[in-house]
């Protein structure tokens, strides 16, 4: 998880710039808030708009102009995101009306945009009731919102085109260009740091006191409790004080909106039980603080059709408050930091005759791709847009080349000098060209890929460029180098990287989940050395592909909270 929650340790973190991700952390909690509605954090955009050289369609003056932005998604929906105002008389625009869009950096957000001119006879209606079929079309735009904000200045200018439908013959004819500024709002960079602590908590337990931690939810309409936010769990202790907790101002809304403050006894079945609950803003915590006194918790009863709060003797403090302004995952985009994708998929004979349809590696001749040319496709686009050369360096393991050893370690390519191919459709095909050139065999190791790519991270520290690597590993077996993977992964917990293990298949990968710090204790090599952050993250495939989230979702959600644990923790700041 990780959006918000007690460990400083890590590095505050999230998109948005807030908290760190969990060293205590509990599968019951995780699963309690997520069955809660617990999401990732979003940041907010604002995107401004203008064109130059747009056509003239009016006769005795220069067009109205007016843009109409809409999101686009995979199955080519559109959903109207928002209007600009109409501007009389020009052909060079530029639009006062800014847009607001929630950035999701695990998501290729596709935008479209569409220029009209308003006919005269509608100049005095509002601009959300103006009827599109109505007015004259200028032309269309489309990229997506990672293209804008992966820019230095965040500004893309675009050619404005037919629309689809009408393209034909009239492709070449220019209809001007519409640029697209994005500015991330302050409020995704104003963090709160507050400590808390409890006194006189009601025992729970029968043989031991209570394990108390706290949920904070924000309160949205219809007076539904969204969580936000979580301490640590401290185990039998009925005066508690947590670690650090750091908030969003963007996750909250405004410092005035309530917030809802509960304090669970923990359970290991996930059935905590509600201790007591106070319902207070970020400006009234700041009071709190102020003041050094305590807030009683109430809890909420119910006597036939009556209902109502009894006030506990359990009280809440706040004991330490702070506002701060932090540098975020945009600013360090902003800057000229670069993101590089790697990618090693699993050569092992576990994964079946690839020639066979039952393999994982079978290759459709219908065009329908595979598991691992799905997390290829998935992750790479997203990750593409952050990358500015596109080349990508491509590995496989545990296969044996013609008249070779089995190698652990091979260039996807087939080349022995260098390992890099030209974009994501450069590794579908160096991919699907290994697969007649190679002999799957095994066993399944992680350790020496890790290393390769721990090596090109290093390397990047020499040179002093601000870039951070991402790793893809997609496998569908159980590591038999399990130490030496640990090792290895200790080894890169002090580098600029992040590993995605993607399990495909059936088989039972419970012992991977040890790798992810999300899911157990931080990791520690054969030495004794603890790994410095948590640097993976693993996901089944089946377990996420058939869901709600997509895969790239459920891999991706984390790392702007590893890039900024890294970047914080080293004291590295955005280029200017």
């Amino acid at each position: 998880m990780g959006n918000c929650c007690s460990d400083d340790g890590g590095g505050r973190s999230a998109v948005g710039g807030t908290s760190a991700s969990q060293h205590d952390h509990n599968d019951a909690v995780d699963s309690f808030l997520k069955s809660r509605g617990y999401r990732g954090l979003f940041v907010q955009i604002e995107l401004s708009l203008s064109a130059s050289n747009l056509r003239d369609r009016d006769v005795l003056s220069k067009s109205d102009p007016m843009a109409v932005v809409y999101t686009k998604s995979k199955d080519g929906a559109l959903e109207e995101l928002g209007r600009t105002e109409v501007v009389l008389n020009s052909l060079n625009p530029m639009w006062f009306t800014k847009l607001i869009i929630n950035y999701q950096f695990e998501v290729v957000q596709t935008l479209v945009f569409r220029v009209y001119d308003v006919d005269t006879q509608f100049h005095n209606v509002d601009v959300k009731m103006l009827k599109l079929d109505e007015q004259q079309f200028l032309g269309e735009a489309t990229c997506s919102l990672s293209e804008i904000v992966s820019k230095s200045n965040r500004s893309l200018t675009l050619d404005l085109v037919h629309r689809e439908e009408s393209i034909k013959s009239t492709r070449s004819q220019n209809l001007g260009e519409l640029t697209v500024h994005a500015e991330e709002l302050s409020s995704s960079k104003i963090a709160m740091e507050i400590i808390f602590r409890c006194s006189d908590l009601e025992y729970k337990d029968l043989f031991s006191r209570s394990d108390p931690f706290l949920v904070i939810s924000k309160i949205v309409e219809g007076g539904i409790s969204i969580p936000i936010c979580k301490t640590e769990v401290i185990k039998n202790d009925l005066k508690p004080k947590w670690k650090s907790v750091f908030l969003n101002i963007q996750q909250v809304g405004s410092k005035d909106n309530p917030l809802t403050i509960e304090c669970f006894n923990f359970n290991s079945n996930g059935k905590h039980d509600l201790i007591g609950k106070i319902q207070k803003s970020l400006a009234d915590l700041e009071k709190l603080h102020s003041s050094g006194q305590g807030e009683n918790f109430f809890l909420p009863t119910a006597v036939g059709n009556n209902h109502h709060n009894k006030v506990l003797k359990s009280q809440l403090f706040v004991e330490y408050f702070s506002e701060t302004v932090e540098h975020t995952f945009l600013d360090y985009l902003a800057g000229g930091c670069e993101l590089n994708f790697m990618v090693a998929i699993d050569f092992t004979a576990s994964n079946g005759n690839p020639r066979l349809p039952d393999s994982l590696h079978y290759i459709d001749p219908s065009g329908r791709p595979n598991a691992y040319q799905r997390a290829i496709l998935e992750v790479g686009e997203v990750l593409q847009f952050y990358d500015s050369d596109k080349r990508f360096p491509a590995w496989g393991f545990g296969a044996r080349p013609i008249d070779g050893p089995v190698s652990h370690c091979f260039n996807l390519n087939g080349s022995s000098n260098y390992c890099e191919v030209d974009g994501i459709q450069g590794i579908m095909m160096a991919y699907t060209s290994a697969l007649f050139n190679v002999s799957l065999a095994g066993p399944t190791l992680f350790g020496p890929v890790i290393s390769s790519a721990a090596q090109i991270a290093s390397q990047s520290l020499i040179n002093g460029r601000q870039k951070y690597y991402v790793l893809l590993i997609i496998t569908d077996g159980v590591i038999t180098d399990l130490q030496e993977t640990k090792d290895a992964l200790v080894k890169a917990s002090d580098l600029p990287l992040s590993i995605f293990i993607l399990g495909v298949g059936g088989a039972d990968f419970k012992e991977m989940e040890v790798l992810d710090a999300d899911k157990g204790e931080r990791l520690e090599s054969s030495n004794g050395r603890v790994a410095s952050r948590d640097i993976v993250q693993f996901v089944p495939f089946r377990d996420v592909h058939s869901g709600e989230i997509s895969v790239v979702q459920a891999l991706l959600a984390e790392l702007p909270t590893h890039f900024l644990t890294y970047m914080r923790t080293r004291n590295i700041l955005p280029n200017s």
